[in-house]
């Protein structure tokens, strides 16, 4: 197996992949990426690329997806397969930008509050108020901190269109989405299975938009098949 990268979402850090890196880690090297330090995708991916494997695995979550888009329009050459979940290919809408500036204004005055009520919404509503996650999630929130979110939400807010580019990514993707994902719903993913040579879909059971944290063994299970070459 390729060694792994595997990419944080919004206000995520490296303990949103922990159970897929000791899931995959058996197979390979696993190094789990740093969104923290640029404010554009663009700037995001190629920080990544300096520091990753001459050629590697890929996956990225939410944010993490945005990013690996940007990673397959720097560099296509370097990866094996791709993974994405829980993202989309189309751009932030005015609205979804607006609703990010409100959320880092309300952090500005109350910032681990409002970190762990976002990361925690997200999830399906009967995941709110499991003491566990809503830990990691604190723990995450504390980890990437007021200016780690910042630089998060303008890169999420600044990315491009990546529907243009989906014909061109040829490298094996697989796509999987939380059936009970609100954030990026299933379309979104259908959407880029759809744009994508060689794509396949994956819906997550009893999963919001986290699915990584909410559905841990299903989601290593899944990268493990696909990233080893045994997936059906």
């Amino acid at each position: 197996m390729l060694p792994v990268l595997l990419v944080p979402g919004l206000l995520c850090s490296p303990e949103i992949w922990s159970a897929q890196q000791s899931a995959l880690w058996p197979y390979g090297s696993v190094q789990i990426a740093s969104t923290l330090g640029h404010s554009t995708v663009t700037e995001i991916a190629a920080s990544i690329l300096d520091s990753a494997p001459e050629r590697f695995n890929l996956a990225g979550i939410s944010l993490g997806g945005y990013i690996c888009f940007e990673i397959m329009r720097q560099a296509p050459h370097r990866v094996g397969r791709l993974a994405l979940l829980d993202t989309s290919a189309r751009p932030d809408r005015p609205e979804q930008s607006a609703g990010r500036r409100e959320m880092l204004a309300a952090a500005a005055g109350d910032y681990l509050t409002t970190a762990v009520n976002g990361l925690t919404v997200i999830m399906r509503p009967d995941r709110h108020e499991d003491p566990e996650l809503k830990a990691i999630n604190e723990r995450m929130a504390r980890t990437v901190g007021l200016a780690g979110f910042r630089t998060q939400s303008e890169a999420a807010i600044s990315r491009p269109d990546s529907r243009p580019i989906l014909a061109r990514i040829t490298t094996p993707t697989l796509v999987l989405v939380g059936d009970s994902d609100e954030l990026t719903p299933k379309q979104l993913s259908e959407e880029i299975v759809d744009g994508l040579p060689d794509a396949r879909l994956t819906i997550i059971p009893k999963s919001g938009h986290a699915s990584a944290i909410e559905q841990p063994e299903f989601v290593s299970a899944e990268l493990v098949k696909w990233f080893t070459g045994n997936a059906n």
